[in-house]
């Protein structure tokens, strides 16, 4: 059957495939740059949708959501790999280098039509609810919800991850950490539910990668 005979429903479902494609084609492109980059960002963004599916957030914000969590880190494909891989703690002038990300990922994406909004986030996923982070000292509920949930999973991830300078963190230090920087760092009420989720949950999705893409639009047929 051709397009034209195809139902609005099924019109609908070949757009959104391919826009998830778009996205991890972008994806791939940031693997060439740093593949523990790419696995960071795909365990972030199951996480995000995971608890955003908790929090709960509108099923249509969820397709948003999930490809800004994806691309959170695009703008890391600029960034010199002395500064991106270096093995140990960046100095101010590195630290300064390394936050252009946020906006070289945002100005990436508001190019493409379909992922302005997500673009919105990815700007954002550095905020501190307190208003200390960057890029433009948002505070609150002036930072966006995707990217409020996006910094819990973002945190957690990497304290659970290897990295250049330090061995994984354990899941308990993870946690101990989310919660002493609700407030500060995080979001309290994304915190708090965030707390609510079991440690077998946050292993088994680690362990059990799936498509951030498929798993988002699978809430699509879960009652609420």
């Amino acid at each position: 059957m051709d397009e034209v005979g195809k139902r609005p429903e099924e019109l609908a479902a070949v757009a959104a495939q391919a826009n998830d494609d778009t996205v991890e084609a972008l994806g791939s492109a940031l693997e060439l740059k740093d593949a523990e980059t790419l696995g960071h960002c795909q365990r972030v963004t199951v996480f995000t949708i995971f608890i955003a599916q908790t929090v709960p957030v509108p099923m249509n914000y969820l397709p948003i959501l999930s490809r800004a969590a994806f691309l959170h880190d695009i703008g890391k494909m600029a960034i010199p790999d002395a500064i991106l891989r270096k093995p140990g703690p960046l100095d101010d002038d590195e630290k300064q280098i390394m936050r252009t990300h946020c906006e070289i990922g945002y100005n990436v994406l508001t190019r493409i039509p379909f992922l302005r909004d997500a673009a919105e986030i990815v700007l954002a996923h550095q905020e501190f609810f307190d208003g200390t982070g960057y890029p433009r000292r948002l505070r609150g509920e002036q930072i966006p919800l995707g990217a409020r949930i996006i910094s819990v999973a973002n945190a957690f991830d990497a304290m659970l991850s290897d990295c250049p300078y330090r061995n994984a963190r354990p899941m308990s230090h993870g946690r101990e950490e989310i919660q002493r920087c609700a407030g500060t760092q995080f979001d309290p009420k994304i915190v708090e539910i965030f707390l609510t989720i079991p440690d077998n949950c946050w292993i088994e999705l680690r362990e059990n990668l799936d498509s951030p893409f498929r798993l988002a639009r699978s809430f699509d047929s879960v009652p609420h």
